[in-house]
Formats: C-alpha cells, sequence, structure tokens
C-alpha cells in the first residue's frame, strides 16, 4: 500500500515539541505565570500535535481530538506499552468539554502534573523516531 502524506504534518511536530518545551521549562523554572491547568493544556496540546503530526505523516487523521481519541487512532499504527495508554486516558479526567450539559474542568495538581509532563515527554519519545524527515 503506498501512503499519501497529508501536507504540512511537520509543522505539526515544530508546534507540538514548541508546546511541550514550553510546558517543561515553565514547570522547571517554576514560573508562577503558569499555572497547573496551563501546564495541562500546553503539554495536551503538545501531545495533539505531535500525534497528529504521526498520523499525518501516515496519510490518516484521528476521529476527534480527545486523548481517547488520539490514542486509538495512533494504536491503528503502532503497539503501545499499556502504561503510556493508561496516562493517555489519565488524561482526559481533568476536562470533559465536550457537551456543554455535562461540562466539567478539574484542575491538576502538583503530582498530577508531573504525571501530566511525563506523558507528554514519554509520547514525544514514542513518536521521535517515526517523525524523522
Amino acid at each position: 500500500m503506498n501512503i499519501v502524506q497529508i501536507d504540512n504534518w511537520q509543522e505539526y511536530q515544530s508546534d507540538g515539541e514548541q508546546f511541550l518545551q514550553t510546558a517543561l521549562r515553565a514547570y522547571g523554572k517554576k514560573k508562577k505565570t503558569f499555572s497547573s491547568d496551563t501546564l495541562y493544556n500546553l503539554t495536551c496540546m503538545a501531545i495533539e500535535k505531535l500525534i497528529m503530526a504521526f498520523l499525518m505523516k501516515n496519510g490518516d487523521l484521528a476521529d476527534n481530538h480527545t486523548m481517547g481519541d488520539l490514542l486509538r487512532s495512533l494504536q491503528r499504527h503502532l503497539s503501545l506499552q499499556p502504561e503510556l495508554v493508561e496516562k493517555m486516558i489519565f488524561l482526559d479526567t481533568f476536562q470533559e468539554i465536550c457537551d456543554l450539559e455535562s461540562y466539567q474542568i478539574r484542575i491538576p495538581g502538583e503530582d498530577d502534573i508531573r504525571t501530566i509532563l511525563a506523558t507528554g515527554e514519554q509520547v514525544h519519545q514514542q513518536l521521535k523516531p517515526y517523525l524523522q524527515a
């Protein structure tokens, strides 16, 4: 089968890496302007961009953009470690924003932030070999 890449996947990769580095640096420097929900959102945007870059490079797209949807789309192409699968599902526990009737946000705690950032790094390391131009 001949895979047709979707244009601009490299931009998604670059954006994802920049989002992740911003979150990691802000956390490392304990910048007060980056609240835990901001770090969560930056890291999730990084993960989304990195997964979308991978999918686009492989001629695919996610059905939706929740962490669970991105995970299922990624699993169509790669076998993932159960620990990473659990962490991706964990990320969806902080925001339920698709339905206005049951809109919910939970602010991550300090331990959550460490797990969230580690998940971002793990996704990046998992996909990095596949995102070489």
